[in-house]
């Protein structure tokens, strides 16, 4: 029947796929465990109509048999009055109800295999909402994990883009420029003390080159 199609096809389901598929997994997950929930209702549904078939095909398979022992027990007074055409007649209905109560033993295997079938399905069903059940809340969880690293790995990927990374690199520029330009200034300062020291050294060694003469001078005059 198509109800029993319809749960194999969800126990057979593997959630893991499905949930990869899904372009919104937690939606998907819940929407599955809904699913199976109303097939099981539909299946449990069944089972109860399914088991009150059957008791309804035993009470009539017992109704008949009754039937057939009475009209037995009705030949057999026809047999002892000695009215064996009235016996035959007895005997006929006897066999009719015997028929019928052997045709409803049949209906009833057969119910009870169909019970037994649904019954399974339901086990089954039954099982496999447990197991989504315990696999949801997981998957879920794994799945916002997956989209907060997704949106991290985002940011990531944006930072280090092509516009984010100019922008680092100029700015790394400009500092090592200005760092350049400090150092400069700073070695530019020393040469100029460094050159009006050598300055004051020079004009002191000429003073003193001057004194040497005036004192040369001074002894040959």
């Amino acid at each position: 029947m198509a109800l029993l199609e319809r749960v194999a096809t969800l126990i057979r389901a593997n959630l893991n796929e499905l949930v990869d598929r899904a372009e919104n997994p937690e939606k998907m997950i819940k929407q599955v465990i809904l699913d199976m929930q109303n097939q099981f209702m539909q299946v449990k549904t069944q089972v109860a109509i399914a088991l009150a078939d059957m008791h309804l095909l035993e009470k009539k398979q017992q109704e008949n048999h009754a039937r057939e022992e009475e009209w037995m027990r009705k030949a057999e007074l026809a047999v002892s009055k000695g009215d064996d055409r009235l016996a035959r007649a007895g005997l006929d209905r006897a066999m009719s109800y015997k028929q019928l109560a052997e045709n409803f033993v049949e209906q009833m295997e057969d119910q009870k295999t169909q019970v037994e079938v649904l019954k399974d399905a339901l086990n089954a069903l039954g099982r496999k909402i447990a197991e989504v059940e315990g696999q949801a809340d997981v998957l879920i969880a794994q799945h916002r994990r997956t989209k907060a690293v997704g949106r991290a790995a985002d940011a990531s990927q944006k930072a280090s883009s092509t516009d984010q990374t100019g922008a680092f690199r100029r700015m790394s520029n400009k500092v090592m420029r200005e760092e350049a330009v400090t150092q400069a200034a700073v070695e530019l300062s020393g040469e100029e003390i460094e050159r009006r020291f050598e300055k004051i050294e020079r004009e002191q060694e000429i003073e003193r080159m001057l004194q040497e003469l005036k004192q040369r001078k001074s002894l040959t005059a």
